[in-house]
């Protein structure tokens, strides 16, 4: 059987929490070869961003390529993109490489509220990564920001929001919940022609550094294994609420840790 290979091209946390190390945590969980292409290194811990170091652009795509000459890619999720000529140079990667699956998880602010992306890299993301997007997962600020509009509060805005981001070119929008309230965390996964809530017990921690990051990554790793896109999807769900669930066995940090990327071993 060949070996499942999941990319991820995103920003390196030193704290190891969340970005590329999440990440590489996640596909190492789920039985999936993880593969890095760094587009960005920030200055990173449990408290915060203190700063970000971008990656030119033609050494990302120099990474991109060493990648795909060699592996057999099945799934790609992008995750921190910070740099307009960084959005770019991973669009044209993927236009060359083609790989069959691709998830986008826009971040624009980390879990301690700093902010990751720069204001006029929005519009690239939007035109020239998001129609080259299976699936795209942004929280609720972030679908807000991406269409320009106010955060969405209930069942029916939220749909509504997920219908317009399809209108950008991606084939499915999963809208997370996590900035919701309640007693259940709902995140809304959209498509051309249903919509479907996912709900899951709103887990009472602090620690949901790089949840955001974890849910793509699963997504992606489920992915590059065969499956379905919906069913990626709620395997994925499973999994982050699991390693949420699990975060407080950790005490990393001394603000908002990591979730337990490895809960089902340790």
């Amino acid at each position: 059987m060949p070996t499942p290979v999941a990319l991820t091209i995103a920003g390196s946390d030193s704290s190891g929490g969340a970005g590329i190390q999440a990440d590489l945590k996640t596909f190492a969980a789920l039985g999936v070869y993880g593969a890095s292409v760094i587009a960005a290194l920030t200055a990173q811990n449990t408290k915060g961003v203190t700063g970000i170091h971008q990656v030119p652009a033609e050494f990302v795509a120099e990474q991109i390529n060493a990648v795909f000459v060699d592996l057999a890619v099945g799934a790609v999720k992008i995750g921190m993109v910070a740099q307009r000529d960084v959005i770019e140079a991973i669009a044209a990667g993927l236009a060359t490489w083609q790989p069959k699956h691709v998830v986008l998880d826009p971040v624009m602010v980390a879990t301690s509220g700093d902010r990751l992306l720069a204001p006029e890299a929005i519009a690239a993301l939007r035109s020239t990564l998001i129609p080259l997007a299976q699936i795209i997962t942004p929280n609720l600020p972030e679908a807000a920001a991406l269409l320009d509009e106010p955060m969405a509060e209930g069942d029916t805005a939220i749909e509504a929001q997920g219908k317009r981001l399809l209108t950008l070119g991606c084939k499915a929008v999963l809208i997370k919940g996590g900035h919701g309230t309640g007693p259940e965390s709902t995140d809304y996964f959209i498509t051309a022609d249903r919509a479907i809530a996912l709900p899951a017990p709103r887990v009472a921690t602090k620690n949901t550094h790089g949840t955001g990051c974890t849910l793509s990554s699963a997504i992606a790793a489920g992915l590059a294994k065969g499956e379905a896109l919906e069913a990626a999807v709620r395997s994925a769900k499973a999994y982050v609420t699991a390693a949420i669930s699990a975060a407080d066995r950790f005490a990393v940090g001394h603000g908002h840790g990591p979730v337990h990327h490895f809960h089902a071993f340790y």
